[in-house]
Formats: structure tokens, C-alpha cells, sequence
């Protein structure tokens, strides 16, 4: 159950005072007040430390409530939760999946009256103290099943939002919607019965074709990067939608958004290949994830290397979402050459499109890692393996 003695002023200020120690060791110890275990309180403290990089507004609040870690592992970024309250309003809207409530606290500043399901009693609970410390007044908690909520409802949502649960009875992943809890493709036409609008969360590893496979009326496909890592996708939902679906991508950088779009319609649109050139790019994350590499092209006034190896290439510096170089040099991939080449030599190695790992060029080439030089080991268009060395633009 939960311990609100874990926000007395006293303890709060020691939990402040130890954020930084050695969690183990504070374990050890025991705790020193009598209302609340050290378990109890070592909850908190892993909380603070996930909150304040994850989600600083409630970091900020010393009132906020934490759950067991891995609620907090399966909770959204306040990036990723502020970019999804972005691309949805209304007068009525529903969370099917609330768990700690991060999504639901953000999307619901867009909304009048905003519903929270949550199956879990204790979370549901923590949830609940949270909004009202953070002063979440429209939010309404049901602890339900979010599929039964909705289809008992006697009225109808501007949209409905759900974040399935991607682990099966034994804890183990799942990545299929359908092995999710709930089953969103079995429900869907009972939740669209509710409402015309669907944002549904998955998993950053879900192929987008089997995901469009099992879905329907599919209006928007959101793939969100972090530091050039995907976090989520987000699939917009329409009822009764026709036609190709928009690939939208984002990746933030610290002080920066690189954002593409494009269209499943023209996925396979034909680009250029050539010889490299001045500049070398090299897509983010995010639009790696999209497939939308010849739209991305046409889109930057680039052209591409060859078919597979997904590097771009111009004379004049270009705006491109991704990271961007000066090319030095450029040599054929010739291992007895490149080893007096390499000799003492350390860079960032990438590869793209080529039959050897990083670790094993490394090793070959007794090349250590850092430094200023970055070397792409990739194929051109006529088919040869070559060598880009680069700087950082």
C-alpha cells in the first residue's frame, strides 16, 4: 500500500540529502525513521534519480510519488510525452494504459476532461496523488481495464490514447500488437466505436510493415529519436481512413530538432547514385527507422552513394537531418595497404553496407577508438568497397 509518511518534511530532506550516495550502502543501514522501511524509501530514491533526467517537471515537485522501477522503466520520456500532447486536443479524451501517468498528466493540458485507466491499484493510486500535486485538476481516475472502460462508456472521446504493456505472463518481451495487453487490432473497432481518433505507443523495434498489417486506417506514423536513439513510435489512427500513410520523424539533439517527412505513397521514388563528393551525411536514427532513404534525397538535394549503403553525398553543404562531414580522403578498401595506413592511427569507425562489423576492422587494423578523424568503411556505386576519411562538420 502506499506510505504518504514517505513525504513528511524530514524525510523528504534526507532522501534529498542522500540522493547522490551509494544506494546499496544506504540499504545497509536501514532506515532511520520508524513510519517508513528503507525499502520504501530506496523506491523513492531510484525514482528521483530516472525523474530527473526522464521527466524533470515532476522531478521539480518534492511531492511526487514514485513507483517500483519497473514502472518507471516502462514510462515515457517528458520529451516524447510533450511531443505526443503536441499532435492531439479536444474536449474528451481517454488513456487506456495510464501506468504512472506521465503521458496521460501531459496530453490532458490539451483537453477539457481527460479520463485515466489504470488496472493497478498502486499505481493508480500513486498516479492520482501526483496529479493533484501537480494540480492535474480534469483528470478523471478509473481503476479498470481501459478496453472495458471504454466500451461501458455512454458517450463518446475526441480521441483515445494507449500505451499496451509489451511483456507476457512471464515478463518476457513481446513486440506483436497482438501479444500486447491489451490487444489494440482485436479492440480496435470498439474503441473506434467510441471515438473517431486512436494515438497508440509502441514498441521502437516493431517493423512498421507488420505493424500496418495489423492495423487499420492508419493516418500517421510518428517515429520519435532521442540523442539519435528511437524511443517510440506513434501510430494516428482515423476511422475509416483511406489512403497511404504520412512517415513523420523526429530526432532530438541537445538544442536541436531534426525533423523529415515523407510519404508511404512514394517510399520507393528512384534516386541518383555517385561517387562521393565534398560532404558525407549520414542519416539519423529516426529516418533509418523510416526507410524513406531516396525521398530523403530528393528531399536535401543530396544524392546517395549506392542502394544499400544509405550515405549521402554532395558538393555544397547541405541541411540534412543527421550527422554531417567534410570528406579528406578516400582510399580503396585494400587491407595490406590500409594497415601501414592505419598504423598508430585511432578514429571513429562507422560502417554502412559493408561485410565486416566495426570490432572486427578494429582489431584488424589495431585501430583505437576517438579522436577528431571519422572513417566509413562502405560500398560506392560501381560496387567497391572504399574508405571515407572525414571530419565533423
Amino acid at each position: 500500500m502506499l506510505n504518504k509518511g514517505i513525504l513528511k518534511p524530514e524525510i523528504k530532506k534526507w532522501i534529498k540529502q542522500n540522493l547522490k550516495k551509494d544506494l546499496p550502502g544506504l540499504i545497509l543501514k536501514g532506515s532511520p525513521f520508524p513510519e517508513v522501511t528503507i525499502q520504501e524509501i530506496a523506491i523513492q530514491i531510484k525514482g528521483l534519480k530516472v525523474a530527473e533526467k526522464k521527466y524533470p517537471t515532476f522531478f521539480q515537485n518534492t511531492n511526487v510519488l514514485y513507483p517500483p522501477k519497473l514502472n518507471l522503466e516502462q514510462t515515457s520520456s517528458e520529451i516524447t510525452a510533450k511531443y505526443k500532447a503536441a499532435l492531439i486536443k479536444g474536449d474528451n479524451g481517454i488513456d487506456l494504459t495510464g501506468g504512472l501517468g506521465i503521458d496521460t498528466y501531459f496530453i490532458s493540458r490539451n483537453f477539457k476532461h481527460f479520463k485515466y485507466c489504470e488496472r493497478n491499484a498502486e499505481l493508480a493510486r500513486i498516479a492520482e496523488h501526483n496529479f493533484k500535486v501537480l494540480e492535474a485538476k480534469n483528470i478523471q481516475i478509473a481503476i479498470e481495464d481501459g478496453i472495458k472502460a471504454i466500451k461501458d462508456h455512454s458517450g463518446k472521446f475526441d480521441w483515445v490514447y494507449a500505451d499496451p504493456a509489451r511483456r507476457d505472463n512471464l515478463g518476457g518481451k513481446v513486440f506483436k500488437l497482438g501479444d500486447c495487453e491489451p490487444d489494440i487490432p482485436k479492440n480496435l473497432v470498439s474503441i473506434l466505436a467510441k471515438s473517431p481518433n486512436l494515438m497508440l505507443k509502441t514498441s521502437p523495434v516493431l517493423d512498421i510493415s507488420l505493424g500496418l498489417n495489423e492495423l487499420k486506417y492508419v493516418k500517421e506514423i510518428h517515429i520519435i529519436a532521442i540523442g539519435n536513439e528511437v524511443k517510440e513510435l506513434l501510430w494516428i489512427i482515423e476511422k475509416d481512413f483511406r489512403g497511404e500513410a504520412t512517415l513523420n520523424t523526429i530526432n532530438f539533439e541537445t538544442g536541436n530538432e531534426q525533423i523529415f517527412s515523407g510519404s508511404l505513397a512514394d517510399k520507393n521514388v528512384s534516386s541518383d547514385y555517385i561517387l562521393p563528393e565534398k560532404y558525407l551525411y549520414e542519416p539519423n536514427a529516426a529516418i533509418m527507422k523510416s526507410g524513406l532513404f531516396d525521398q530523403l534525397a530528393l528531399q536535401t538535394g543530396t544524392n546517395k552513394l549506392h542502394q544499400h549503403s544509405h550515405l549521402y553525398t554532395s558538393t555544397e553543404l547541405k541541411k540534412f537531418p543527421g550527422r554531417k562531414f567534410e570528406i579528406v580522403d578516400i582510399i580503396d578498401y585494400k587491407p595490406a595497404q590500409l594497415k601501414r595506413y592505419f598504423k598508430a592511427r585511432k578514429g571513429n569507425v562507422t560502417t554502412r553496407n559493408f561485410p565486416e562489423s566495426v570490432e572486427s576492422l578494429r582489431k584488424r587494423f589495431k585501430l583505437k577508438d576517438g579522436g577528431s578523424d571519422y572513417i566509413f568503411f562502405t560500398t560506392n556505386k560501381h560496387d567497391e568497397k572504399i574508405v571515407i576519411f572525414c571530419k565533423k562538420v
